[in-house]
């Protein structure tokens, strides 16, 4: 798809992965809705603030009324509870999926007919569904996490063929650990600047590349995918 007039939402916006996101779409000369739970955090200049909870269909509602000139979807807001599926809080389970596989799932069935619209004008459009080396690699430590994100996997390959007709180019992402605050736990050195994985991912999107691997231990895990699980 084309890059020029580019409107976009990047939801989970307000830090993170998704600030760089929405801060290097402006940068290419993007309008940018920068969607947020809290949309007051959000304080990147030129971004449109919009409060958006990925998990209230009200909401989700609301963001498409207000963006409805969008022709790019970064499906980033995420969650981690750290809950493994034995013994973790099955609410926090539930979080897991309710976020990453029926958030998505909801922005994607909101914004799809929004982005057909606009991109009859605009060259296309196009989504990008932030997911993780996790969709593949299950540990067991992060078996909540790890399913949600398979989930998602699985909900990008086949809304991507439905939605190939319609002019919109869906897009994944999988990339370990970021330096952000939702893996502070992890030593530096085993991180990736998340401004190099935005700029990898939008790369990427905009070359109509349907799976980005964002560093080292993704394309490791990818590879490794035809091996027996015990390896």
């Amino acid at each position: 798809m084309s890059t020029e007039n580019v409107v976009a939402l990047v939801t989970g916006a307000n830090r993170g992965l998704g600030r760089r996101f929405a801060e290097q779409l402006l940068a290419r000369g993007a309008k940018v809705y920068a969607g947020a739970r809290r949309p007051e955090t959000v304080d990147l200049p030129g971004a449109i603030p919009v409060q958006l909870d990925i998990t209230d269909p009200e909401s989700v509602r609301r963001a498409a009324e207000i963006a409805d000139d969008v022709t790019v979807l970064i499906n980033n807001a995420g969650v981690s509870t750290r809950s493994t599926l034995l013994e973790g809080s099955l609410d926090d389970i539930r979080l897991e999926m309710e976020t990453h596989y029926f958030g998505t799932l909801q922005m994607i069935r909101a914004f799809a007919p929004i982005i057909e619209r606009n991109g009859v004008s605009a060259g296309g459009g196009a989504i990008l569904n932030v997911l993780s080396v996790l969709s593949w690699f299950h540990a067991p430590s992060s078996g909540a996490y790890s399913a949600a994100k398979a989930a998602a996997w699985a909900l990008t390959d086949a809304v991507r063929t439905d939605l190939a007709p319609k002019g919109i180019h869906v897009s994944a992402l999988h990339v370990g650990y970021m330096d952000t605050d939702m893996v502070s736990y992890i030593p530096a050195d085993q991180k990736t600047d998340p401004a190099v994985v935005a700029k990898l991912a939008l790369d990427g999107l905009f070359a109509g590349q349907p799976e980005i691997l964002g560093d080292a231990l993704t394309r490791q895990v990818k590879a490794q995918l035809s091996q027996p699980p015990t390896a």
